[in-house]
């Protein structure tokens, strides 16, 4: 088993599998547990009958709980895609990090919860070649089914201690996309992996994508709205580092 040394225990999880396709990680999925305490989520997610599991789990205290060796493949991501690939879970590594999320007491993640999830991430990171933009959210990879960890989570601590890809977000502008420009903007995100068409239209899918790429890259205004600050954002975002994809950078007015 393939496992962190700075579990501080180890709580088998009944739902794990071979990897399959003999798939190597090349993703780090966050999630938050949603439930009242970090106990009733391990009880949750070590049960055979919940039809899930995961990796890691992080308490508010720091806690790290091993639940499904890094070798494995777990039950986190559910119904998903990234990158054109829908078996997130093959590919990944799930942290479910506690907070009783936006059902309940959404609230800001704990600094000594925050120091044992990047301390994780960082032991995670040396072990697999995971690319910078694939450290993603819950919510990137199932917009509008995920909301977590939101936007209260602390992606530019992460981005400062060498986890994950993010930039600062543009200046707040609420005016809506339309258009060519809102064109742009879905060619952007789906250049980056989200899973989404280039119509020009502002259909559903383009309304939950947008509401999962505010909650991690544009959080001051999460309404499902695609506007010039996340437009602007996401060519800062897509310029700051190469991407593995074909797909270039469309021009915009927003450049």
């Amino acid at each position: 088993m393939i496992l962190s040394p700075l579990a501080h225990r180890y709580v088998a999880a009944a739902n794990r599998e071979p990897r399959r396709n003999n798939r190597a990680v090349d993703m780090l999925l966050l999630h938050y547990t949603g439930m009242k305490s970090a106990a009733a989520a391990c009880d949750l997610l070590c049960s055979a009958e919940s039809g899930v599991s995961c990796h890691y789990l992080v308490d508010e205290d720091g806690t790290i709980t091993l639940m499904v060796g890094e070798d494995e493949r777990a039950w986190h991501a559910g119904v998903s895609s990234w990158q054109g690939e829908t078996d997130t879970n093959s590919r990944s590594i799930g942290i479910e990090i506690h907070n009783p999320g936006h059902g309940a007491d959404y609230r800001d993640f704990p600094a000594v919860q925050m120091h044992s999830v990047v301390a994780l991430c960082r032991d995670i990171l040396s072990r697999h070649a995971i690319a910078p933009q694939n450290v993603l959210a819950h919510s990137d990879v199932a917009p509008g089914r995920k909301l977590d960890p939101g936007e209260r989570f602390d992606w530019p601590l992460l981005h400062r201690e060498g986890i994950g890809h993010w930039v600062p977000p543009a200046e707040l502008d609420d005016r809506e996309l339309a258009g060519d420009d809102l064109a742009d903007f879905q060619r952007l995100l789906q250049a980056y992996g989200y899973g989404i068409d280039v119509t020009g239209a502002l259909d559903e899918v383009t309304r939950k994508v947008t509401d999962a790429f505010q909650r991690h890259f544009r959080p001051a205004l999460v309404n499902g709205l695609p506007d010039l600050s996340a437009l602007r954002t996401a060519v800062r975002l897509l310029s700051d580092q190469p991407l593995r994809q074909s797909a270039s950078r469309p021009e915009t007015s927003a450049s």
